[in-house]
């Protein structure tokens, strides 16, 4: 498939893109998501794409059918106390992705983080194999590491997000930062060279948190969100992500999107 037709996959018409990452799995304990095939049909209608591991992408074939799928090539599990933290840790290929008919690649890139080089050499191979299968390849990159929202300041997300984009990165997935006014957003997007995507972090049990962070993303020029716990450890999953895409694809406020959680 054409690297543009990879990208439409996620993409709708307005250039934008509501994504439900999948692939924790691998990371942490995972309460909720115990049954991600009925995870995917719950949600489908409202998400244009998931983020997924390998063995999801081969079990939920019927489920993911017609959405886009970005496959995870990293296994990023946060550092148990005492033990060293060796950051992410490339485990699949572009070609893996290809044979399940994925239409993308997601790796972390941590940067600053100890293994800095090592982690920025692994994105880099990944984005070259990429180019052989036309797949897009979003590279989710934080500061330091995962979990760290102290470092999410303005300065390092900038930095962070216009190395990717300069690694080669086709769509970049960031925390919005701590310390960020929309017009600082703004800045970073517009300095980005590639699409910006938002992730959603740990489940805030705030849903006018979550909301407003979405709407001062897109005010700020964001592309689109990839908001995981958020949605599917929500009492209400498929209320949450209907609220989601009326920010992203409708530019609704954050009144009108929580009506659709509230009724």
């Amino acid at each position: 498939m054409a690297k543009s037709q990879n990208f439409s996959a996620f993409f709708q018409e307005d250039g934008r893109t509501v994504i439900l990452p999948i692939d924790h799995g691998t990371a942490i304990p995972v309460p909720g998501l115990d049954r991600p095939d009925e995870v995917i049909e719950s949600v489908r209608d409202w998400v244009d794409g998931f983020v997924v591991n390998f063995g999801v992408v081969r079990a939920c074939q019927e489920q993911l059918a017609g959405k886009g799928v970005c496959m995870r090539t990293d296994l990023y599990k946060p550092a148990v106390e005492g033990n060293p933290d060796p950051g992410p840790v490339r485990l699949f290929t572009a070609a893996d992705a290809a044979s399940v008919d994925a239409n993308a690649v997601m790796n972390m890139f941590y940067l600053h983080h100890p293994h800095e080089s090592e982690n920025a050499c692994e994105c880099a191979t990944l984005i070259s194999e990429a180019q052989e299968f036309g797949l897009q390849v979003i590279l989710e990159t934080l500061p330091m590491g995962i979990g760290r929202p102290d470092d999410y300041t303005v300065e390092n997300i900038s930095f962070a997000v216009r190395f990717s984009a300069e690694l080669g990165a086709d769509v970049i997935k960031t925390a919005f930062p701590i310390d960020a006014t929309v017009e600082d957003f703004k800045a970073i997007v517009d300095a980005a060279l590639v699409p910006v995507i938002v992730l959603g972090g740990a489940a805030m049990g705030d849903d006018r948190a979550l909301l407003t962070m979405v709407r001062k993303a897109m005010d700020g020029g964001a592309s689109g969100i990839a908001v995981g716990r958020n949605v599917w450890q929500h009492p209400h999953p498929p209320a949450v992500a209907a609220a989601l895409r009326e920010i992203v694809h409708e530019d609704a406020s954050v009144d009108s999107a929580m009506k659709l959680i509230q009724d």
